[in-house]
């Protein structure tokens, strides 16, 4: 299994046996160059591939052998398109989680409770997604993640259990923080790419494509695109067989402490 335990042991014991043949045979210094670029690679797919599970497991999917999916939305609360998304979910008689930013919380106060009003769930998405959190020690990362839940505490009463990390990045740091902060690692298996794809059509059509039992679809509820293609593409989902089931139902985890 590749993880970054693994990987490093297997970096440790290639530059052991290069640096005993270079003793006998002289090995170019490109070998070694090339190894340490391979190496880079690796952890650099294991950053970024948040259903890698490189550094630490991370639930991306509920059974494969089910016809549910879950929907997931990151970024929020935001005052633009959130109350509408609420607004189409409530229509559709559809929950969702809600992956929020606890920096965002502050003057919508209203949407939060709404959110939890309505049945949806809230995970904690960090107070800052910061450009730099992956950069951050283990402990400021923490105390970023503790913030939000404060926030998220004041507001609705609750502190989440489930924690995605920003732009989906895992390293050694942030593994340690999830595990002293006993939250739960949550991904996905289907990233919709709303924060790129404007192209209501072009999403709606890449979304479909990759539906699959078991799914966690990633979207933000600060995406004009996600919020046209919604309605259709639950409605698809349904005649397609699937149910929509609520995140923490779907993967039977309790949200909240």
């Amino acid at each position: 299994m590749l993880n970054f335990r693994n990987t490093n042991i297997a970096l440790i014991l290639i530059f052991a046996l290069l640096l005993v043949l270079n003793f006998y045979y002289r090995i170019p210094f490109s070998i070694f160059l090339i190894t340490f670029i391979i190496y880079t690679l690796i952890l650099f797919y294991g950053s970024y591939f948040v259903d890698s599970n490189f550094y630490l497991p991370i639930i991306c999917s509920g059974k494969s052998g089910i016809k549910e999916i879950a929907l997931s939305f990151d970024d929020g609360p935001a005052q633009q398109y959130t109350p509408e998304l609420l607004a189409v979910l409530k229509k559709e008689q559809v929950h969702a989680a809600f992956f929020c930013i606890g920096k965002n919380i502050t003057g919508n106060e209203a949407i939060i409770k709404q959110i939890h009003e309505e049945g949806h769930i809230i995970g904690n998405h960090s107070f800052s997604h910061d450009i730099w959190f992956d950069l951050f020690s283990a402990k400021k990362m923490l105390n970023d993640m503790r913030s939000m839940d404060d926030a998220m505490q004041d507001t609705i009463g609750l502190r989440s259990r489930l924690f995605r990390p920003p732009y989906g990045v895992t390293n050694p740091n942030i593994k340690k923080a999830i595990l002293q902060g006993n939250y739960i690692p949550i991904g996905w298996n289907i990233r919709s790419l709303d924060t790129v794809i404007r192209d209501e059509n072009k999403l709606l059509s890449k979304v479909k494509a990759a539906l699959k039992p078991g799914a966690i679809i990633l979207f933000h509820d600060t995406s004009k695109s996600s919020l046209q293609i919604l309605p259709e593409l639950i409605n698809h989902i349904r005649r397609e067989g699937y149910t929509i089931q609520r995140l923490d139902k779907m993967l039977n985890l309790e949200p909240y402490v």
